[in-house]
């Protein structure tokens, strides 16, 4: 099982698409990690324009 990144919305998924945005175009090559458990009330999620919980990549390649 190989982690990609979504390259739009940046959700770590094992899948061939996010299940977050429905994107198809998924990396790879990415770096750092945030866990968001509730986005309403986190000022990471709103930082990174995060409204969904779940992990996400810092940086996608």
């Amino acid at each position: 099982m190989v982690e990609k990144a979504c390259r739009r919305c940046r959700y770590i998924t094992d899948e061939n698409v996010c299940p977050n945005c429905k994107s198809t175009d998924l990396s790879e090559d990415f770096s750092g990690l945030v866990i968001i458990f509730d986005p309403k009330n986190s000022i990471v999620a709103k930082s990174m324009k995060i409204e969904a919980k779940g992990r996400y990549a810092i940086k996608v390649r």
